[in-house]
């Protein structure tokens, strides 16, 4: 038996340079089970986010590999500070000698970097020093002038070290965020990596369940274990799909489409529409999904193997809605043959409408066939289930 399943579930392989797990050709007869549904076959399990656009205040001070670039900035800055400070004298009263070289020594030190800022301090000092400080086109210090130089240096020496001490504690952010960022994108690696070999773990017991069958000779069993296997596949689907890293719940109304729709493409049934509709912000609690999704992939399929029987036509519209006292409310209906007279879902022998019962009241909900132009499934669940807010 070893040996056949050895045999048979070939190329069995994680990859983990891109994170691509594969169960695949676990086959009996024409039945494959692949390790990755058709849906997320394409996509390795875990992709790399695209690097995200850092804050510009992140790349302050710019320039610092291209000194030379910094050192004509830093220059055309002081001209234009000066140049302004030129003509704005005759309308400025005394007393404002350095009222254009702040500014110039906060932006040089903020874009370049404190050495530059230093640079620019001491120029525009020297400058305000000889053309605005009376006596001016001189270096005299008179008592005055000593006093508006100190003045001008202890504000410029104030600028240059916030500046200082913002940039350090900048860059160290940044250093943390990217440490932060690192850690989101390993743990969301390991989530997907645990995932996926738990999803083909599952495609593989299917596997093993559906070449068990043909050890056995009564048409029941191997249909049981038929079902068994094709449940533990569609676990297997779930599971993958369904949780995310950050713990959030899913949107339920596009993944009971995408489930839905697998479940139908596995019938091979081209002529059974099925349609979606319904609120598309509900979400349910990550306990509550998986038994969700299985209910209702259970109503379908129902409605496929039995109210379409025969090769009928039809369609299968699923709602998803909530109840008027807030819980979840999902139904299934078919338009095809009905269901028998005296139909009660407590007593069929179906295990999959048996296992659809048990689940729903597990979550303290309901489960319930009926005829309608047809038959319709109703799944009832209590608010408690849904996330908050939706």
């Amino acid at each position: 038996m070893l040996i056949a399943v050895l045999r048979t579930c070939r190329n069995l392989h994680f990859h983990y340079g891109h994170q691509v797990y594969a169960a695949d050709s676990c086959r009996d007869g024409g039945s494959t089970y692949e390790g990755r549904d058709k849906a997320n076959m394409s996509k390795p399990a875990y992709q790399a986010r695209t690097p995200r656009q850092n804050r510009w205040i992140e790349r302050l001070p710019v320039a610092q590999d291209r000194p030379i670039l910094g050192t004509v900035a830093t220059l055309a800055i002081i001209a234009a500070a000066w140049l302004l400070r030129v003509v704005a004298d005759p309308v400025l009263p005394s007393g404002f000698p350095y009222v254009t070289f702040f500014p110039a020594v906060i932006v040089t030190s903020f874009l370049f970097g404190v050495r530059l800022g230093a640079v620019t301090a001491v120029v525009c000092g020297l400058l305000a020093w000889y053309f605005f400080i009376p006596p001016t086109h001189s270096f005299a210090l008179a008592h005055g002038s000593a006093f508006a130089l100190g003045f001008y240096v202890f504000v410029v020496a104030t600028d240059l070290a916030l500046v200082h001490w913002m940039q350090t504690a900048n860059r160290q952010l940044a250093r943390e965020r990217e440490v932060s960022r690192t850690l989101a994108d390993t743990r969301e690696m390991l989530f997907r990596e645990l995932q996926h070999r738990i999803s083909n773990n599952l495609q593989v017991a299917a596997g093993l369940l559906t070449m068990q069958k043909r050890q056995l000779l009564d048409a029941d069993a191997r249909a049981a274990l038929d079902e068994a296997s094709n449940r533990l596949a569609l676990m297997g689907r779930i599971s993958r799909k369904l949780y995310d890293p950050s713990g959030a719940a899913q949107p339920l109304l596009p993944f009971l489409d995408e489930l839905c729709h697998d479940v139908v493409h596995a019938s091979g049934r081209d002529d059974v529409v099925l349609t979606l509709a319904g609120d598309d912000r509900l979400r349910l609690q990550p306990t509550a999904a998986v038994p969700t999704a299985l209910i209702v992939a259970e109503a379908v399929s129902n409605a496929l193997e039995h109210g379409f029987a025969g090769g009928r036509a039809g369609r299968i519209a699923v709602t998803v809605e909530r109840s008027p006292t807030g819980g979840l409310n999902v139904t299934v209906h078919d338009d095809g043959h009905g269901l028998p007279a005296g139909f009660r879902v407590e007593d069929s022998k179906s295990l999959g409408l048996r296992i659809a019962t048990t689940l729903a009241s597990g979550q303290d909900g309901s489960f319930r066939i009926e005829p309608h132009n047809g038959a319709l499934a109703t799944l009832k669940l209590p608010a408690i289930l849904l996330e908050s807010g939706t």
